[in-house]
């Protein structure tokens, strides 16, 4: 019985030095274990373009999944079902509650905001000291749109010219040929004139030359300006503006003053109508071909040039930028760079969404034209990589101040007045300017 009792005290130190030993392990075995780190990202649903798009998340889930195995440990986590419409109120909550996204979208109209009160990242220390990234693999006019003043604050993701949509079958209808890539306002006044008439004798209108073409398309194509970059100043008093507005109102007035609207195109009773590439890529394919523009053969070339300019659109772009306060910075830079500057996930742009690729080599690609003629119907054309990336790379980008919208909103209700009303263009825009001025100068 001692003995036993003897061997049972002898056992219990035993038991706790292997106990304190199993712990001792498991404290070093969970140090050295790798602890998940989240990364927030935001973004909305749907595409940016305001055309049908059920593939918004695919694109970003493949760069996550690769992000993730690159980088054992780290969680990528985004809001789901956030609609582009609501999507600017929701990041401006979580910034005023200190919880926004490392990685974020940034809709055009938030951008100069967030830029100029430093809610985004400067990225030029980045972008210097980064060996690998070269900037010059992106087309000039889809970068400059992340730049505010000289400064980049954030890197474009997916971006989309204005193209001029062509009805082929009205133009053969009429014995017209198609216009060269390199046409001018003059070649299409006078396809507008000749093409509009009274179809069937009843003293209206039924067929046109376009819809849709404003005095902004005619002043980009123009090599016009409304604005100083920096918002300080107007240029509506200048003859490329000027000769913009007048060949607006020219245009015009062939119709008599009937009102030519997007559903005289759909029906295919015009012969020109200014859109977007992403308009194109969703109209081109079923379903949305069958419902839209399935009555007559269509097409699209570049916008017809001015007298001063050249065969120049507006392109927008969709931006991505880092929170200035974010202390993952070296993560969110790489996630940043995954998903606008790597190749393959900018490739997946033209098979899961209906912009293009900011990167030039991408955009220019074979596989791009193969991408996009599988999409379409037999016997359909497609455009070049090469001509999209003229356009993309000439196109026309809009400043980025903090009056801008508001700028151009009022410019554009004038400039309407002055085209509907039989009036002098010259003095009215230069009235104009003067109170475009003062409002920026406020």
């Amino acid at each position: 019985m001692k003995l036993l009792q003897k061997r049972g005290s002898r056992c219990i130190p035993i038991l706790l030095l292997l106990l304190f030993t199993a712990g001792i392990i498991f404290i070093i075995f969970y140090c050295r274990k790798p602890r998940s780190m989240v990364l927030e990202f935001g973004m909305f649903t749907g595409s940016n373009w305001n055309v049908a798009n059920a593939n918004s998340f695919v694109i970003i889930d493949n760069a996550i999944a690769r992000f993730e195995a690159e980088h054992p440990g780290v969680k990528v986590h985004y809001y789901s079902g956030v609609p582009k419409e609501e999507y600017s109120e929701w990041l401006s909550r979580k910034i005023l509650a200190g919880e926004e996204p490392d990685v974020f979208m940034v809709l055009g109209s938030d951008f100069d905001q967030f830029s100029s009160i430093g809610i985004m990242k400067n990225l030029d220390e980045l972008i210097e000291t980064d060996e690998t990234f070269d900037k010059e693999k992106y087309f000039s006019s889809a970068l400059s749109t992340g730049k505010y003043g000289d400064e980049q604050y954030a890197l474009p993701y997916e971006t989309v010219p204005t193209l001029m949509f062509v009805n082929q079958t009205l133009l053969t209808k009429e014995g017209i040929q198609m216009p060269e890539s390199d046409w001018d306002w003059e070649d299409m006044y006078n396809i507008c004139r000749q093409v509009t008439r009274d179809l069937d004798g009843d003293g209206i209108l039924d067929q046109f030359g376009i819809c849709n073409y404003d005095w902004l398309d005619a002043v980009y194509s123009n090599g016009g300006e409304i604005f100083q970059t920096n918002g300080k100043t107007c240029y509506l008093a200048e003859d490329t503006v000027i000769d913009a507005v007048k060949y607006t109102r020219q245009l015009n007035e062939l119709y008599q003053g009937q009102k030519v609207v997007r559903e005289n195109f759909n029906e295919g009773n015009v012969a020109f109508m200014p859109l977007t590439f992403a308009e194109y890529r969703t109209y081109k394919t079923y379903p949305y071909k069958i419902k839209r523009y399935a009555n007559f053969k269509w097409d699209c070339i570049t916008m017809p040039a001015g007298k001063d300019g050249d065969n120049v659109s507006q392109v927008d772009t969709l931006l991505m930028g880092i929170s200035a306060n974010t202390r993952k910075e070296e993560l969110a830079w790489e996630f940043l760079k995954l998903l606008t500057y790597d190749e393959e996930i900018q490739t997946q742009i033209f098979s899961h969404s209906q912009g293009a690729s900011v990167l030039r080599a991408v955009t220019q690609s074979a596989e791009m034209e193969a991408i996009v003629q599988a999409e379409m119907e037999e016997g359909d054309t497609v455009i070049s990589g090469k001509l999209l990336g003229k356009v993309i790379e000439e196109g026309y980008t809009a400043p980025q101040f903090k009056k801008y919208e508001q700028a151009l909103a009022l410019t554009n209700s004038e400039i309407g007045e002055i085209l509907e009303n039989d009036t002098n263009i010259e003095s009215n825009m230069k009235i104009l300017q003067r109170t475009i001025n003062s409002y920026l100068q406020q």
